[in-house]
């Protein structure tokens, strides 16, 4: 009978380390994540971060139905699909981290976090804030939420979640190289 219990609180044990290392291993890659996203939204990946406080341009779009983002006469597809793809992992991040969250307040991190990024951006002129990339960075975040729910009722959670870490820690690892290495031999 003792052996039975004994391999029972084993297990037990056991689930609750990997939950403890999943839980920290989450987390701190929600965190580096964050960090590079600001990095990427305010600083546009600059080492010298003050160069980007001489940028010194400063707008503000409101109008979404505005003829956003311009370049050389033509809407510039390209800065909305780039705002939309990176903050898809932010809205999977948020339900690896925060599961007894429901949606919305989930949806409203996403949007406050967006408006927040871009009212800097206006404040200290370090670029053009625009309601557009509220909105694509928004639904980007909506999607990441999305995509995780769906995955979950094809996969177990603790399965997903060790996807998600291993998959988001290998990308991390290839985009600092990528940036580090690859960007500074080109510039």
């Amino acid at each position: 009978m003792t052996t039975c219990s004994q391999s029972t609180e084993d297990n037990s044990k056991k689930r609750a380390r990997s939950d403890y290392i999943v839980k920290i291993l989450s987390r701190g890659l929600l965190a580096v994540y964050l960090v590079i996203l600001i990095w990427l939204v305010l600083f546009k990946l600059q080492y010298n971060i003050l160069s980007v406080f001489n940028y010194n341009h400063r707008s503000l779009n409101l109008n979404p139905f505005a003829a956003p983002l311009k370049l050389n006469g033509r809407i510039n597809f390209g800065e909305m699909i780039n705002n939309f793809i990176i903050f898809i992992p932010f809205g999977i991040l948020l339900n690896v981290n925060y599961k007894r969250f429901r949606f919305l307040p989930k949806f409203t991190l996403i949007l406050v976090f967006s408006l927040t990024a871009e009212l800097i951006q206006f404040i200290f002129a370090i670029g053009a804030t625009d309601i557009i990339d509220v909105i694509t960075n928004t639904v980007g975040g909506i999607l990441g939420l999305i995509l995780y729910r769906l995955s979950n009722k094809y996969i177990s959670s603790k399965k997903l979640d060790w996807v998600i870490i291993a998959f988001g820690t290998l990308l991390l690892m290839f985009l600092l190289y990528y940036r580090i290495f690859i960007l500074r031999l080109i510039y």
